[in-house]
Formats: C-alpha cells, structure tokens, sequence
C-alpha cells in the first residue's frame, strides 16, 4: 500500500513514469498443475479408469486379466515417454494432450465395437476403426516421435478392446499409424492432412485384401462385388474422415494445450502483421534487415534438421523492439547524422540494450506467440556492445592522461564495468533461438564489408562463430559442433548468393555522325 502511495506521488511530481512494463509471470497455481506430481498422478489415474471402463463395458470373456496386461503396457508407455521425451513427461499438460488422443482413438474403436453385433455392420467393423487417428493428430501437434509413440501404444491398447486378442488389427493398427507418420513429417497446409488421410485409406484397403478382411473375389464367379466397393468405400473413405476430423479439432486443440504447429507458424508469417506492417514504414532498414535473417537463419535450420519455419517466424519479430527509438540504430540513420555522437557511450548502450525489453514489452502487448517472446528476449543473449564498450574505455584512458596532467586521482574518474555494457540475457535455449541469434549477428556485420569476396565471407562467418563460442553465448543451447560447422556453410552459401556482385553494365553511347552523315540524310530524303 505504501509502495503505491508513494509512487502515485512520484508520479504526480514527474519523477517517475505512469506505464508499467509488462511481464511474463507465472503463478505459483500454475507451475504446480503444470509440473507437480499430484496433478500428473491424477491424469494417469483418470486415464487408466477410463480404459478400464472401456474394457468392462465389452465383452471380453476375462476383462480382469485384459486391463492388467493393459495396466502393464501402461507402465511400460510411461518409463518410454520418461526415457525418451522427458519434456513431454516433465510437462502435465503435454502429458494430457497425449493420454487424451490416445483415449479418444480408443474410445472411438470401443464405439465401432459396440455395433458389431448387427450382422449387417460386422462386415465392415475392422475397415472402421480411427487406426491413424492418434499418430496423424500427434504427430502434426508434437513431432513424428510422439506420433510413432501413439501408433505402438494405441496399437498395444485397442487389440485388448476386442473380445479376443487379433494380430491383424495389431499389424493394420501400426502400419497405418506408421503412414500417417511418415506422411506428415512437415504439415504447412491443411492440404497435407487431406493426403495424408487418402494415403492411409489406401494402405487400409491393401492391408485388408491382403488378410482377407474385404470379400475375396472368387475366379469361379460368384463375387459379391457390391460389398466389395461397398468395403473399398468405407476403407478409403474412413481415412479421409480421420484428416477431416483432425483438421477441424487443431486448433482447438493448439488453444487449449499451448501447442503451435507449423500451419500456425505460417499464418503468424503474414507480413501484414501490425507490427510487421509499422515496421516496415516507421524502421525500413530494421525491416529489410529481418527479412534477410530470416532467408539465413531458414537456410542454415534446414541443414540441421531445426524446425525452419519457427526459425523464418523468429526473425520476422526479433528486432520489434527497435520500433521505440528506431533512429538510434545504424540500419534506420539517415546519411550523415548519427544520434550517439551527442550522447556518452554508456547513454548509447543502454538505449541499444533496452531494444530487447522493448521488443518484449510490445510482444506481450499484442499477444505474441511465447516462443517468440522468448526468441526476443534472448536473440543476444549476453553478449557485449562492443563499439560502445571500446569508445568507452577509450574515453577512460583518455580522462586518466588528461588527469594526470591536472592531478586528478585515478578513483575520481570512473570505472568501466562490462556488465554494464551487456545484454540482460538470458542466453539462448533452443535451436532456432540460437540459429537466428548467429543469422542477426552474421547480417549485420555483412553489411560493413565493403567489397564482398569468398573469403572475406568465409572469414565473417567463422569469427563471429568462434567469438560466440568463446564467449559461452551458445552454451545453453543444444547445438553440437557439427551442427555450427553446417550452419556456417549455410550461411556462407546464403550470403554468397545475396551479396553477389553483378555485371558492370557500360553506359549508354550514342553514334557519333560522319562529316559526310547530313549529305547521306539528306540524298536519302531526295530519293
């Protein structure tokens, strides 16, 4: 309450500013649903429940025995998901997203199950089964590890619904999910599900004349083929409805989980972004200096296998900051006037500096993606402004020869402190943070050489790798060396084909005339 007090009145004195900087906060609530052990308990218990209500609910002669063996099977999916997605696991609501998928695959093979007895409908039950539902879903929202996951699992699990045990729906169960998997490596079009959908109708349709699930066609006449199209029908037409129905729940399943794919990636690349729009028109040179990040930091994650779209995203809005003072910055000065002459190095780098806050302070505002709050916040890590660093301890050395000759004492000029002079961090933590922090370094100093040759090149992108390395900026980041040396020649490639010299054209000449040229024109005209 006094805090309050007191600051409304340094406010009303002009001593202090009215707006509060936004910030990212995580309520204590919050951390423990979503990583306390209480709450991920009761996400396993709740699932483990339900597949043991769909087990009681069909007509398995032991449901006993079929829900231990799945409690068992249970267990090994959560040692597999600790030891190989430990984020995954560490993270509740990952967690449900992932138990909930699987639930909901099953539920729907309990549903096609509870028609069975119809004898009309048994013919079609194990063409009718969401066998690609969970892997399709997961592995556009997650990755293609989460959905390989859900294809074994969900195989494992639905083969314990029947009322006995068959190999086939085991096997039909994993090679489609397998499909569906390998088909959507790289979703960035709703498009791609629809294909991904007719690709595992089609293995469906294989698999099942191969075991004999669609009606045989007999040599000796006799076929019934008006429920072999009928069959083909459902098989390819159930695969096309899973891609459907997975296309309309993404997004809300990305709003409700805090998951972004990357056909949301793509739409967060519209350039007509406001941000990106007052960019464009309010910081020109920032702007087309994102636009170059983006094309290397796109390049050089490709080349690793990081995720290129994130990266091309990140580069768009990592500078959004410099939209607060745009004029301070070398890309936006116009010829001839650099603003930093008038003030102190120290003054020059903290407005470079607070860029960084800035940039988050409007991401919060307009509701960015968090990953790329987070790709703003650490583009520079804690790493040095050198120019204003040097300027500044030349200007102490300077202070400390005029002192001695007016006598002053070296502690009444004062010190230089690095800290002082670099970026609040924190270091990057991703892949593509750390790829569009070394592309935004890379173009920058680009700009500075003035006649762009293979070498010169190759010498820029190899110093500002190894200073970054040497000064532990890429330490938190699960980048290898093998990887860095891949992103350099990425990013030698790429800046070798944007600052390629071109043709020097020859000026424009025009015919000099003869002495004798008019005399030509003029007989010509007579004839």
């Amino acid at each position: 309450m006094w805090k309050a007090f007191q600051r409304r009145r340094l406010i009303s004195q002009g001593l202090s500013s009215p707006k509060t900087r936004r910030k990212q906060v995580e309520h204590p609530l919050a951390e423990e649903l979503e990583e306390g052990w209480p709450a991920k308990a009761a996400i396993m218990l709740a699932f483990n429940i339900g597949l043991g209500v769909l087990i009681f609910t069909g007509q398995q002669t032991e449901p006993m025995k079929h829900l231990l063996i799945c409690l068992l099977v249970f267990a090994t999916a959560m040692a597999a998901l600790w030891i190989n997605y430990p984020n995954s696991f560490a993270s509740n609501r990952r967690l449900l997203l992932i138990l909930s998928v699987c639930f909901l695959q099953l539920l729907g093979v309990r549903m096609i199950l509870a028609n069975v007895e119809n004898p009309q409908f048994a013919a079609f039950a194990p063409l009718l089964f969401p066998y690609a539902f969970a892997p399709l879903l997961l592995c556009v929202l997650i990755g293609r590890h989460h959905g390989l996951y859900a294809a074994l699992f969900c195989s494992l699990w639905g083969s314990f619904l029947l009322p006995v045990v068959d190999p086939v729906f085991i096997v039909l169960s994993l090679i489609t999910g397998f499909i569906a998997v390998f088909v959507t490596l790289q979703v960035r079009r709703r498009s791609r599900l629809i294909r991904a959908g007719l690709y595992v109708g089609i293995a469906t349709w294989v698999l099942a004349v191969a075991f004999g699930l669609i009606s045989p066609i007999k040599l000796e006449g006799g076929t019934d083929w008006r429920l072999i199209g009928l069959q083909s029908l459902y098989a390819l037409g159930m695969g096309l409805a899973t891609a459907v129905v997975v296309s309309g729940i993404l997004p809300a399943l990305e709003t409700l989980f805090d998951v972004t794919t990357d056909i949301s990636w793509l739409e967060m690349a519209d350039m007509n972004h406001p941000l990106l729009r007052r960019l464009s028109m309010e910081a020109p040179g920032t702007y087309h200096h994102s636009l170059a990040v983006a094309n290397l930091a796109e390049a050089a994650a490709e080349v690793v296998s990081a995720n290129p779209t994130i990266c091309r995203v990140m580069a768009y809005f990592h500078d959004i900051g410099k939209l607060v003072k745009p004029e301070y910055f070398t890309e936006n000065m116009p010829p001839g006037h650099n603003p930093h002459d008038e003030l102190t190095p120290t003054m020059s780098a903290l407005i470079i500096i607070a860029h960084v806050k800035e940039g988050v302070d409007l991401s919060l505002k307009h509701k960015l993606n968090p990953l790329l709050v987070d790709a703003i916040q650490q583009h520079h890590g804690t790493s040095l402004v050198g120019y204003f660093y040097q300027r500044a301890v030349q200007q102490q050395e300077d202070a400390r020869l005029g002192g001695k000759i007016m006598n002053l004492r070296d502690e009444d000029i004062p010190e230089v402190r690095e800290e002082s002079f670099r970026y609040p961090g924190p270091k990057p933590q991703t892949r593509e943070i750390a790829i569009v922090s070394l592309a935004d370094s890379i173009e920058s100093a680009s700009r500075s050489i003035e006649r762009p040759t293979a070498q010169r090149i190759d010498d820029l992108v190899n110093d500002i790798i190894d200073a970054r390395i040497a000064d532990h900026q890429l330490d938190e980041c699960p980048l290898t060396l093998d990887e860095l040396r891949r992103i350099a020649e990425s990013f030698r490639a790429t800046l070798s084909s944007m600052m390629h010299s071109r043709v020097a054209y020859p000026a424009r000449r025009e015919p000099k005339d003869s002495k004798d040229a008019p005399l030509k024109r003029s007989e010509k005209s007579a004839a």
